[in-house]
């Protein structure tokens, strides 16, 4: 009892520490820091785990505005809203804000991942990441792969299955294909198994002793390490006797190329966290497509009509190419309204390296920001009935949105320096996705199931459904 009133004290005295400290700096974004050391973590947490957790941020953006302070995760936050200002977040990365994330994800990620990388280096890495997911390379090489791997998974599909849990499977098939040339394998399968134990320690407490649920993860993350570096031991040996493949991989080891001078460490945390980017978040989109045309008969026949016609000018076990993909106009809408919808990337942690003036406030140096991009998704100033799954909108953007333009509302990616370089590759792999799903299978969902949005965006159940593979008549 001694001991937590002795703590109790010391988090009370941190908080005005904070609060004074602040108030000579400038003036803070109004807010409430919730208590102690705690702070309004829980209420956040408690939201996210509905299907509707948009009063989170309803509620104190309608008191203090789109701009105010909380207190996340352990530390005073100033969370924001406005798309102007997560723009000035997102575009000034390294100038007034640098990546700052919870201590469960960068543990489990590990410094040399994408995600955590800074200044010069990380540069160097988004660009050599993009290099291998840009148009040109998907057009030319990763398109036939996305395909392959697609009709590979569903011809192995039954009666019922767990959409989710197929999602899963191909999205982490297609990115290890593209780091390190693996098709699907006993090994792959097992790597992915214990993918899914790391994945869920994301947003736990960063101590073992606290949380069963980390100290799995950390193990799990052990074992990832383990397996992909051996991966990169064996392949080090191969570049010595001239052997090279295509892949991530083997651009990180190339000395000419613009890789090498890598450590294995480095390697293994860089493919570790573009695994987690590749597959989690794209598996997730793929599932929630799905459910919401399910749930809205009018767009999934819009969307079939689309992909017949494709199928009947390319024919049933050919394979997709790029004019195909470019063809699909309707599904670049639905894949957009999905993307606002389902916001499989709710924001970004940043950090302010000096003090920042914004709307009036000025936000310490050292203090955490989050730039909500699901604050601005579903604000209904800036898309109409913004919590509605409409995908004509963006048919016409201006009627669609509050604004004629887009460029600051719709962040799906992120922004800046750090937009998710494998973007149009996730385009494509859930286009293609549909493209097979709707052309060789009917379906219909056996039994209601919820989307949560923490610690993870997904479905309660793993979106369980009833297929029937469609009969064409010879010719058609």
């Amino acid at each position: 009892m001694l001991l937590f009133s002795l703590l109790l004290s010391l988090s009370l005295l941190l908080l005005l520490l904070l609060r004074s400290s602040a108030r000579r700096q400038g003036r803070l974004p109004p807010g409430s820091l919730g208590l102690p050391f705690i702070g309004e973590t829980l209420q956040l947490i408690s939201a996210y785990k509905t299907e509707n957790p948009e009063p989170f941020i309803d509620d104190r953006v309608a008191r203090y505005g789109p701009v105010f302070t909380t207190h996340l995760f352990g530390e005073p936050t100033v969370f924001s809203a406005d798309p102007e200002t997560n723009r000035l977040i997102l575009q000034n990365e390294g100038r007034l804000f640098e990546s700052s994330y919870p201590g469960s994800i960068s543990n489990l990620l590990g410094r040399h991942s994408l995600l955590l990388m800074r200044g010069s280096l990380h540069k160097r890495m988004h660009s050599l990441t993009m290099s291998f997911a840009n148009n040109a390379i998907i057009r030319d090489h990763l398109l036939l792969d996305v395909d392959r791997l697609v009709r590979l998974n569903m011809e192995s599909w039954s009666d019922r299955v767990l959409l989710m849990e197929e999602a899963k499977k191909i999205t982490f098939q297609l990115t290890v294909k593209q780091l390190m040339s693996f098709d699907p394998c006993e090994w792959t399968e097992n790597l992915m198994n214990e993918y899914m134990l790391v994945i869920e320690g994301f947003f736990t407490i960063p101590l073992p002793i606290f949380s069963t649920t980390y100290r799995r993860a950390i193990k799990a993350r052990g074992k990832v390490a383990e397996a992909l570096s051996l991966v990169v031991r064996d392949r080090r040996r191969e570049v010595e006797v001239g052997e090279t493949k295509n892949d991530m991989l083997a651009a990180l080891l190339d000395e000419e190329g613009g890789g090498g001078g890598f450590s294995d460490e480095e390697i293994v945390d860089f493919m570790l966290a573009l695994l987690v980017a590749g597959y989690e978040t794209t598996s997730t989109i793929m599932t929630l497509a799905v459910k919401f045309l399910t749930e809205h008969p009018l767009a999934l026949a819009q969307l079939k009509d689309e992909h017949e016609e494709i199928r009947a000018k390319r024919g049933e076990n050919e394979a997709l190419q790029w004019e195909d993909y470019k063809a699909m106009c309707f599904t670049q809408c639905v894949v957009n309204e999905t993307l606002r919808v389902a916001n499989i990337i709710s924001g970004v942690f940043r950090r302010a390296m000096t003090d920042v003036t914004i709307k009036g406030y000025t936000i310490p140096k050292g203090y955490k920001v989050f730039a909500s991009l699901r604050g601005v998704h579903m604000d209904h100033h800036h898309f109409k009935d913004a919590r509605v799954f409409n995908p004509w909108r963006w048919q016409d953007q201006k009627n669609g949105l509050g604004t004629p333009s887009a460029t600051n509302m719709f962040n799906p990616f992120g922004g800046g320096p750090r937009r998710c370089p494998g973007a149009e590759l996730a385009r494509v792999e859930l286009s293609v996705f549909l493209h097979r799903l709707v052309t060789q299978f009917s379906w219909e969902a056996t039994e209601q199931d919820k989307v949560v949005f923490f610690p993870t965006t997904r479905t309660q159940k793993r979106y369980p459904i009833t297929i029937r593979r469609l009969k064409r008549v010879v010719g058609e």
